[in-house]
């Protein structure tokens, strides 16, 4: 199933000093931290529960990622990570990112990635359960 997401998930965070590079922008790495920050941002609003250490259990892991790069960000700064799910599979759901500069007033980044529910104990990847699926649909305001 895909839609058009609204990012109904926004984190709001604040640039620091070292995650800059030696040219004085943020380091391209750290764009998937906001990315990683918002996903479990989002991963907590849909009641998703991480499995022990010890690897039984499921819940979602992280198959592929990718982001383009805007517009340089500076410190200081504050930006405003935004995700939502474009497609909802069987067993995957994609991840649409967008950040925002507040200090540049425009979007800086944007990417996607792919999420798989996932049987940590087989270590293979398993059905969305229906209370995952109805959650999610909720969330983008799909359910209704």
């Amino acid at each position: 199933m895909e839609f058009e997401t609204q990012y109904p998930v926004r984190l709001e965070q604040a640039v620091a000093w070292g995650e800059q590079d030696k040219l004085g922008h943020v380091n391209n790495t750290i764009y998937f931290r906001y990315f990683e920050n918002a996903r479990i941002a989002q991963f907590e609003r849909l009641g998703l529960h991480f499995p022990e250490p010890e690897g039984h259990g499921f819940g979602p892991i992280l198959a592929s990622t990718q982001c383009d790069f805007l517009k340089p960000i500076h410190y200081p700064d504050r930006i405003r990570t935004e995700i939502g799910i474009s497609r909802l599979g069987t067993s995957s759901f994609v991840q649409l990112y967008r950040i925002y500069s507040h200090q540049q007033q425009d979007y800086v980044a944007k990417g996607s990635s792919v999420s798989v529910f996932y049987d940590y104990a087989a270590g293979k990847s398993a059905p969305i359960p229906d209370d995952l699926r109805r959650a999610i649909l909720k969330l983008e305001s799909l359910s209704g």
